[in-house]
């Protein structure tokens, strides 16, 4: 039986980032069940709006070509891309949504392609961390152009439904990466970082934005006894002259701050240095560092705003910070030591670690199931 044909679009190689990240992972699970082209932008945010260093990574797609083919920015392009995309006849269409802005451009796809052709969006986040005013009239174009949506939080599936009442929505959970290199010996990550080999490590990882809190946990920090040390491992995205000050008005000197995007070869030296992963993320729906964090067996305490908390069972395998403030975590972070918790999470996590639903071939199988009952529906439609 021939596979169906199947275009995959999103950030990709050599695009840098979580939702690179993720497609790529995701893409060679699809390859399993479809005949997937999978496509990239030629430009995906102007230089002048995108606040790191770079955008872009060394492709790690090995044999599979995945061809650039529009810029975001650039209108004009979506012609172009439109055309690639209609020679290729797809049987199904899956874009990769997480930021208001590129509705226009995946609207334009949608509306132009055949009926036969079914439309489906995987949404990472559909209400922004940060605020703009043309946020509502995009999401809301978006969400009735589509067929189905894969939703990776309950938080999303709600705002889909909220905007969309007749929206399809499947609601799955991030997977846990399994890409990355084994966890190693504590103390040999520690020393390979240049760490204290004895102190408390909490872990602040990834891309730093606003939105994440990091400031709120260096100020934590700073009441947090010096048998603490924190490790912050991740490119600060624009101004990073707040977070050098705060680390230089902490009482608890024991800061390390990596300042850099983090390659995947060295993705596990920080998190086997780690004895606690911190989020105090002032809004989330979902995480990778936490899929990251599971698949590495190493707790989690997490700020209950959004959906970023939902796959947390409080206290059985992760901790849940439900009052966001300095004070607040210093006191959360020093209970969380005091006993063995931190012991029973780590094997709760070993326990859940090879559990299916937690796979991504169980998000790509019930991602297939759920679009092959679509089309049907479609057919009879």
């Amino acid at each position: 039986m021939n596979k169906q044909k199947l275009i995959f679009f999103s950030s990709l190689p050599p695009f840098r980032g979580g939702i690179a990240q993720f497609s790529e992972r995701l893409l060679k699970e699809l390859v399993n069940s479809y005949d997937v082209i999978p496509f990239t932008f030629k430009s995906q945010y102007p230089n002048w709006l995108f606040p790191g260093k770079t955008q872009y990574k060394t492709n790690t797609l090995g044999d599979l070509f995945c061809k650039r083919i529009v810029s975001t920015f650039n209108p004009f392009s979506y012609f172009t891309s439109l055309k690639i995309i209609k020679n290729e006849n797809p049987d199904i269409l899956v874009i990769n949504y997480w930021m208001t802005f590129m509705a226009p451009m995946y609207v334009f796809w949608a509306k132009r392609l055949p009926e036969r052709t079914l439309r489906v969006a995987v949404v990472h986040n559909f209400i922004p961390h940060e605020s703009r005013f043309f946020d509502r009239i995009f999401n809301n174009w978006f969400v009735n152009n589509f067929d189905l949506f894969i939703a990776l939080s309950a938080k999303v599936e709600q705002d889909i439904i909220q905007a969309n009442p007749k929206a399809r929505v499947l609601h799955l959970p991030h997977p846990s990466y399994d890409h990355f290199h084994n966890p190693i010996e504590t103390s040999n990550a520690r020393k390979l970082l240049n760490i204290h080999k004895e102190k408390h490590t909490l872990l602040f990882f990834g891309i730093i934005r606003e939105y994440k809190g990091l400031d709120i946990l260096i100020r934590a920090f700073s009441s947090l006894p010096s048998t603490f040390q924190l490790v912050i491992a991740g490119e600060v995205y624009g101004n990073d002259e707040e977070y050098k000050f705060l680390i230089s008005q902490s009482k608890n000197q024991q800061i390390f701050l990596f300042n850099e995007f983090i390659s995947d070869e060295k993705v596990h030296l920080f998190f086997s240095s780690a004895d606690l992963c911190v989020l105090p993320y002032r809004s989330g729906t979902q995480s990778g560092v936490k899929a990251i964090a599971d698949r590495m067996l190493v707790p989690c305490l997490i700020s209950n705003v959004g959906g970023i908390a939902e796959k947390i069972d409080n206290d059985k395998d992760g901790f849940v910070l439900e009052e966001l403030n300095p004070g607040a975590l210093t006191n959360r972070i020093n209970e969380l030591f005091e006993g063995n918790s931190m012991q029973k999470i780590k094997e709760t996590l070993r326990l859940k670690k090879n559990k299916v639903e937690s796979s991504w071939h169980f998000f790509e199988e019930k991602m297939k199931e759920k679009i092959e009952e679509i089309s049907l529906i479609n057919v009879q439609e």
